[in-house]
């Protein structure tokens, strides 16, 4: 899996842009609604379409972000947007329209396919979601049960019928800990600079920064040690992150920091654009978008100064 990414067969930058999303010219958003309300009429469903989303006659929402995000990376181009809208608007009347899953499938395969998502506040709904624990400013992890064509995320009123919820959390970490590792890379340049990345098709890989001890020890043979990692989690499937050791923090942080902006951007399932200390399990904040200048800035506090400058002292590269 890539990051690096541009598609052709597109309108230029200098084409009107579209106000939601800016990816699309004007032209490539109107073809790409047009599109969706087609589909979904296809489907037995006639749906008013606004910027974002579409409602359907029985006042049901459906987002099209992520669905807009996935058009947009495809390097096809808009020739094969049919296909994937119809594919996605498929998956999804099929799992509004039949029976819940909840209600056809054995108490022990539920558990057994429960895992925990982290995800942006902004897909959540806050009032159906009253559980949600917060992982850093801006970023929940919920229960989610994984099926074959979707994934379920659970509501507080989904809990109350599987039981205990810490028990069911308990349940989901541990079948997170049990997926592989699909994809591994290191990035790395000629001054030194090097973060690893660990990729793949799970809408959970980014989500195992909650395991993320038990990840790095896998990835790396070695765990991590009291100063934690830097972590980024640009969108669901890819999860960077650099064990805190040495002075190497210094030229990782501002190149995780313009990874995690550049991953974040136009995909589907976005996180964070930002990077993050780890830390016994908690998620500190290290890079923000600066709006007066329109870039990437860091920004440390009192307890992150003191371990760079302690890592300073130290010197360089001693593990």
């Amino acid at each position: 899996m890539a990051w690096w990414r541009r598609g052709p067969r597109r309108d230029g930058d200098d084409a009107p842009r579209d106000p939601e999303f800016a990816y699309f010219s004007q032209r490539e958003a109107a073809l790409f609604r047009g599109r969706v309300r087609e589909t979904f009429a296809e489907l037995g469903l006639e749906v008013t379409v606004y910027a974002d989303h579409v409602i359907d006659d029985k006042g049901r929402r459906f987002g099209l972000g992520n669905l807009a995000a996935v058009c947009h990376q495809d390097r096809r181009g808009p020739r094969v947007w049919p296909g994937t809208i119809h594919r996605h608007i498929g998956l999804v009347v099929r799992a509004m329209e039949g029976p819940s899953a909840l209600d056809t499938l054995p108490p022990e395969q539920i558990r057994s396919q429960l895992y925990p998502r982290v995800v942006s506040g902004e897909g959540i709904d806050a009032a159906a979601f009253g559980y949600a624990r917060t992982v850093a400013p801006g970023l929940y992890e919920v229960l989610a049960l994984d099926l074959p064509e979707s994934v379920m995320m659970l509501t507080d009123e989904a809990l109350e019928r599987l039981g205990d919820h810490t028990q069911l959390r308990d349940r989901a970490l541990r079948n997170l800990r049990g997926l592989p590792v699909e994809e591994h890379e290191t990035v790395r340049d000629a001054d030194g600079m090097c973060f690893e990345i660990i990729l793949g098709d799970s809408f959970y890989t980014a989500s195992r920064v909650l395991d993320l001890d038990g990840v790095v020890r896998r990835v790396t043979g070695v765990p991590l040690g009291e100063h934690g990692a830097l972590v980024a989690m640009p969108f669901r499937h890819q999860l960077a992150f650099h064990p805190i050791r040495d002075t190497s923090i210094i030229p990782a942080l501002g190149a995780m920091a313009s990874f995690a902006a550049s991953g974040y951007e136009d995909t589907p399932g976005a996180i964070s654009p930002y990077v993050f200390w780890w830390r016994g399990g908690t998620l500190t904040q290290l890079s923000e978008h600066d709006e007066e200048r329109g870039d990437l800035r860091i920004v440390v506090g009192d307890d992150f100064q003191e371990l760079l400058e302690r890592l300073i002292a130290q010197g360089p590269d001693r593990r």
